[in-house]
C-alpha cells in the first residue's frame, strides 16, 4: 500500500501534488467512512457498498475511455451503472449481487496481479489464497446455515475491500502532501545550460 503511494508521489510534480493531495485524502477518508458505516448498517449496508462500488467503476471507466481504452472503459461504465441501479432498486437484491460479485472480484483481481511479475505477482498469489478462503467460507456458511447469512458475510468482505482501498488512497494522499511541501528547486540563470556545473560552476570561468 505504501509502495503504491510512493510511486504516485514519484510520478507527480510538486505543483500537481499541491492540487491533488486534498482530493486524495478526502477520498481515502470517505471510503473508510463508507466501509465503517456499511459494516454496522444492517438495513442498507449492502446497498451502500454496491452503490459506492458502482460509482467507482463508472469513474474508472471514464478514465479508461479518456485514455483511449474504450472497450474496457465501456465495460466498467456499464457494470458500474448496473450496480448503482441495483443498489437503488432493492436492498435484498444488492446483498445477493455482492454474494456473487465478491468471489468473482477477488478472483479477477488475483488473476490480474498474477499476470504481472516481481512483487506484484506475489501479491496475486496472496490474493488467490484469499479468494479460495473467502469463497469456501461463503459456500460453507450458505450450505450449513442460510444463504442470507452468507450474503451478510459477503457484504463484510466487500466493506473490508473498500476500507483497504481507502487506506491505499489515503496513503497516496499523504505521500502527495509530502511531495507538495518540498521547496521548489532553485531556478538556473537564463544563460546557464548546465554544462559548467561539472567544472565547478559558472565562477570557474570568471
Amino acid at each position: 500500500m505504501v509502495d503504491t503511494g510512493s510511486r504516485t508521489a514519484q510520478a507527480t510534480t510538486p505543483e500537481a501534488a499541491r492540487r491533488a493531495w486534498p482530493r486524495w485524502v478526502a477520498g481515502g477518508v470517505a471510503l473508510l467512512v463508507v466501509a465503517g458505516v456499511a459494516v454496522f448498517w444492517d438495513a442498507a449496508g449492502a446497498r451502500l457498498l454496491l452503490g459506492v462500488v458502482g460509482a467507482l467503476a463508472v469513474a474508472r471507466g471514464v478514465v479508461l475511455t479518456r485514455a483511449g481504452d474504450r472497450s474496457p472503459g465501456a465495460v466498467a461504465v456499464g457494470a458500474g451503472l448496473a450496480a448503482a441501479a441495483v443498489a437503488v432498486a432493492s436492498g435484498g437484491l444488492a446483498a445477493w449481487v455482492l454474494l456473487a460479485a465478491v468471489p468473482a472480484g477477488l478472483l479477477a483481481g488475483a488473476v490480474l496481479l498474477l499476470r504481472r511479475g516481481g512483487a506484484v505477482r506475489r501479491s496475486g498469489q496472496a490474493a488467490l489464497v484469499w479468494w479460495a478462503l473467502v469463497t469456501t467460507l461463503l459456500g460453507v456458511t450458505g450450505t450449513l446455515s442460510t444463504w442470507t447469512r452468507a450474503a451478510d458475510g459477503a457484504a463484510v468482505v466487500a466493506a473490508l475491500a473498500v476500507g483497504l482501498l481507502g487506506v491505499v488512497v489515503l496513503v497516496g494522499g499523504v505521500n502527495l502532501r509530502t511531495l507538495a511541501a518540498r521547496p521548489p528547486a532553485p531556478a538556473r540563470p537564463a544563460a546557464c545550460a548546465g554544462c559548467a556545473c561539472s567544472a565547478g560552476g559558472c565562477g570557474a570561468f570568471g
